[in-house]
């Protein structure tokens, strides 16, 4: 056991390398690999993460499963996510982020195909929590990658490219699962990204690295001469931190990782509400076709893809790096966005598709940029903790989106989901504000002695 436990911790540092040349050549090596790595491994965990959702239709058609016990399986899968994402984000800050992305991967490719392979609630119960369980492993290692390998100037560009990689998977998913339903089973949609996902386990396992510093190169920020506020004294103290200290002194002492958690929560209410619930919404209110209604909701999809990259450009060349001001601006765009859907009489589907590309335009801003500012405004040795506790919070929020906001429609209609949803997203405006100007010179001066 302890031999495993070894072999999982992250990779040491080696002598560093002299040639000044070497080190550039190999960084913008590095630096390529690292991201198309993790976009690709990201996108192969959105392959088996909503596969069920696709096929639940074929199995409600046969009777395997009926509303309410559909209901249970997305309730029980954001829980373990969300406990997951926080829990994996401890553990990840003390392991290699490459076998541990590589081993979730591997492991969500298995449960979906023992998902595919069982008959019953009691299993599919099991295996679709142990999904949402390993799934809270692709994320924290790629905020840790995202930390040390693009320094802070920089990152929201980095980062915002990285962020599509759900969109990608997200939008090819669908189309997997349609082509497994028309010509073999249910079960061949399990089988087939689980399949998939177990070969891309292996491509992570051989592509990916830990820190610069494992392959004798120096930290980014020392590389790239950007220290994020941080003098370079105070980040020549960088050590391994306690779990202890990185938990209450970098988390649950930080108001902005308490301000971005909770403002997380609504953004996911908000996101995972218009993504569930739009296409019933667009088949009862305004009579679209099932076919029309769900070419109208993958455009959410196409425009957070165009949102999460602008949005991660703007934060870097308009507002100087800070995430705040763009997160603002972007939960705003939502809400209006949002209102203007809902106010629009039936019958108009090109204002119809425009404003949920808006909605999608608007809602991924902060959806990537509120994880990228945990990771920033906490210490370097708690990115994954930081990011994976208000990861947790986005995914009780997507609970909340499940079967709660679905008891609010029943009972108060249509009106009652769409003033739901306005609420959300005015509280998580309000949130968002006092982190317009945060940085790390915003925290107290005892975390920031130590903050390198």
């Amino acid at each position: 056991m302890r031999s495993i436990f070894q072999f999982l911790r992250p990779a040491p540092f080696i002598e560093p390398i002299q040639n000044e040349e070497d080190v550039k050549k190999l960084y913008q090596y590095w630096r390529v690999r690292i991201l198309y790595s993790t976009f690709f491994g990201y996108a192969l965990y959105y392959f088996t993460r909503n596969t069920f959702i696709f096929a639940a239709p074929a199995m409600m058609d046969l009777g395997i499963l009926d509303k309410s016990q559909f209901g249970i399986l997305g309730t029980i899968w954001s829980i373990a996510y969300g406990l997951s994402k926080f829990g994996s984000g401890l553990l990840c800050d003390r392991m290699n982020p490459r076998y541990f992305m590589a081993i979730g991967l591997f492991m969500t490719a298995v449960v979906n195909i023992l998902f595919g392979l069982s008959s019953s609630m009691f299993l599919f119960m099991l295996f679709w929590g142990l999904n949402g369980w390993f799934q809270g492993f692709g994320w924290p290692p790629c905020s840790r990658y995202l930390t040390h390998w693009y320094s802070q100037s920089e990152r929201g560009r980095w980062w915002s490219i990285w962020t599509v990689s759900h969109n990608v998977g997200a939008f090819l998913l669908p189309i997997l699962v349609g082509f497994t339903l028309q010509t073999m089973s249910w079960q061949w949609a399990l089988f087939l990204p689980g399949a998939i996902c177990l070969v891309g386990s292996f491509f992570l396992f051989e592509r990916l690295r830990d820190t610069p510093q494992s392959l004798g190169l120096p930290a980014i920020e020392k590389y790239r001469n950007d220290f994020g506020g941080v003098s370079e004294a105070r980040f020549n103290k960088e050590q391994q931190l306690p779990m202890r200290r990185v938990l209450i002194d970098y988390v649950f002492k930080n108001k902005f990782i308490w301000l971005l958690a909770f403002a997380y929560f609504f953004v996911y209410v908000v996101r995972i509400g218009v993504n569930n619930w739009t296409a019933i919404f667009l088949r009862e209110e305004r009579q679209y076709s099932l076919l029309g209604a769900n070419f109208i909701v993958s455009l959410f999809e196409v425009g957070g893809f165009a949102g999460s990259l602008f949005a991660g450009w703007a934060s870097d060349m308009l507002y100087g790096a800070r995430r705040g001001p763009v997160n603002v601006i972007f939960a705003t765009v939502t809400l209006f966005s949002l209102l203007l859907f809902w106010t629009v009489p039936a019958g108009n589907s090109t204002i119809d598709a425009a404003l949920m590309f808006m909605i999608g335009f608007g809602i991924f801003g902060p959806q990537m940029l509120i994880g990228m500012a945990a990771a920033e405004l906490s210490h370097k040795k708690a990115t994954a903790s930081s990011t994976g506790f208000v990861g947790y919070m986005a995914y009780m929020g997507s609970a909340v989106a499940g079967y709660p906001l679905g008891y609010v429609t029943q009972g108060w209609g249509w009106e009652g989901y769409c003033w739901f949803m306005g609420v959300c997203c005015v509280i998580a405006i309000l949130l968002l504000i006092p982190t317009w100007n945060a940085s790390k010179n915003s925290l107290s001066t005892s975390a920031e002695e130590s903050f390198a």
